[in-house]
């Protein structure tokens, strides 16, 4: 996979990018990446990619045409057809099921705004998906585009070092993760539950789907809602019911 990321402030995705998984990544050529900064691609004199909103307003509005330059300019250097993703609060929101689809992707463009806001017409013309990470409204686009790019890449094949990592995740298979344990068995008098020392694989894994379904059902029951229950989830949540 390879991810373009357009934005006036490269330097922020240095740390990001150049450790831990994100590192393990590029070392494996599981994915590579560049960086845009939009500015250069700018005809206005001044170097500007923002102007004042028509019709009033607060803050500054990122221009179209640094903007379609820079994508239009990225295509051109490629056979593929690229997603072009557009980091917004008004997007839809980023979920595990679309960090996998992403995933099978060969090409990803990341537009990171600034400012007020983007000129509509990037939205309308550039982009195949608006993204966002919460409802809330953060600086710029490069802190969210950081933690979808960190979701995908981690799904690339032969990035985790273990393959079952990925679909163990919470949200994978739309649950969330069971409690993990490691050494000592037995800390200040908490002790690791007897089930994961059996060495019994069958009761290890109903303990975990057990746990993994009872986290959804006090923290995220939200997630339950469109899920297909098997008759052993349904008993189980009656009993929590029941209590």
């Amino acid at each position: 996979m390879h991810i373009d990321i357009l934005t006036l402030f490269p330097e922020m995705f240095d740390g990001v990018l150049n450790t831990s998984i994100m590192k393990r990544a590029q070392d494996r050529e599981a994915f590579s990446y560049q960086y845009v900064n939009f500015r250069e691609f700018t005809v206005n004199k001044h170097n500007k990619v923002d102007d004042y909103p028509y019709g009033g307003g607060a803050g500054l509005v990122l221009t179209p045409q640094p903007i379609f330059d820079a994508v239009n300019h990225i295509k051109a250097n490629v056979s593929n057809k690229p997603r072009v993703i557009l980091m917004c609060p008004q997007g839809e929101p980023f979920s595990q099921k679309k960090a996998e689809e992403l995933s099978e992707e060969e090409h990803l463009v990341f537009i990171c705004g600034h400012y007020e806001g983007y000129d509509e017409r990037i939205r309308k013309e550039l982009v195949t998906d608006e993204i966002s990470i919460g409802d809330y409204v953060l600086t710029g686009g490069e802190l969210g585009a950081m933690v979808v790019m960190d979701s995908v890449v981690r799904l690339l094949p032969g990035v985790l070092g273990n393959e079952q990592s990925a679909p163990e995740d919470s949200f994978s298979n739309g649950l969330l993760e069971h409690p993990h344990y490691t050494r000592p068995a037995d800390f200040r008098g908490e002790k690791v539950p007897e089930v994961l020392l059996s060495g019994n694989h069958a009761k290890i894994d109903e303990w975990r789907h057990y746990q993994s379904l009872r986290r959804t059902y006090e923290r995220r029951p939200d997630l339950l809602t469109n899920r297909e229950l098997s008759e052993k989830e349904q008993k189980w949540i009656n009993e929590w019911k029941n209590r």
